[in-house]
């Protein structure tokens, strides 16, 4: 009898050998536009699973939500289940060198979540798959696409860390925007770090590549047409190297 995952609901039969994990589910529909016979998997709390083919990778792509907690859980799920690859798209604050309209690919990440230390203690290193960030690398080249690779930083704190809601919660934002630029991080996100480390300690191969859609310094947004545009070319790079990259 085929496994079930608990809070994604699907059963290992309908996951494929490799998975996206994105946020917003919304976005699981316009995904499943650049797959071949995408198949839909029952909702589930609100997590919602379609997978497709890429050439002759099967590939399921699941929505999480936001923050690391969330985003750990449908991880752990689709392991066990048996996928093995994962890359984490969505989106990302842009500090420099990246800019908005960047795509930004994540080396590694600092561990500014709570989630991941469920999985390892803080010593531990967030790092991306090496064969992962090459195929990544490798496609985004190919595009002539705007991109920056290095390190980001991963927060739980979205309004009281990463972006000011209102005139008064300003300096925690700065202060950690100051040693962000101090660390020589390129971007800033709720997931990444959570990612990395909980696939390493499974046994893993993730990464996380991310459009950048906020200025970090000026809280500018990317202009909601050339988002969309972006994002069509975030599903087709994120989607060749998943199907394209060199298994360990």
């Amino acid at each position: 009898m085929a496994r079930t995952a608990l809070y994604i609901g699907a059963r290992e039969d309908e996951v494929g050998e490799a998975a996206l994990l994105l946020g917003d589910r919304a976005r699981i529909d316009r995904i499943a536009e650049h797959l071949d016979a995408p198949q839909f998997v029952a909702e589930n709390r609100g997590l919602r699973t379609v997978t497709g083919l890429r050439g002759a990778k099967r590939i399921t792509a699941t929505a999480f939500g936001m923050g690391g907690p969330i985003a750990a859980i449908v991880l752990h799920e689709l392991f066990d289940l048996g996928v093995r690859r994962f890359l984490r798209i969505g989106t990302a604050m842009a500090a420099p060198p990246a800019g908005i309209g960047d795509f930004v690919v994540a080396e590694g990440a600092m561990r500014g979540d709570g989630a991941s230390l469920t999985y390892a203690p803080l010593g531990y290193p967030a790092i991306a798959d090496y064969n992962l960030v090459a195929a990544l690398r490798a496609q985004l080249q190919r595009r002539c696409a705007p991109w920056k690779a290095g390190l980001f930083g991963s927060y739980d704190g979205f309004y009281t860390q990463m972006f000011s809601l209102h005139a008064g919660q300003t300096q925690p934002v700065e202060a950690l925007r100051a040693e962000a630029h101090r660390l020589g991080l390129i971007a800033t996100d709720m997931e990444t770090a959570t990612l990395l480390v909980a696939g390493r300690i499974l046994g893993a191969e993730v990464a996380s590549l991310c459009l950048a859609t906020v200025d970090g310094l000026t809280q500018e947004k990317l202009d909601p047409a050339e988002c969309a545009t972006r994002e069509r070319e975030m599903f087709e790079i994120a989607l060749d190297a998943l199907a394209e990259a060199n298994p360990q």
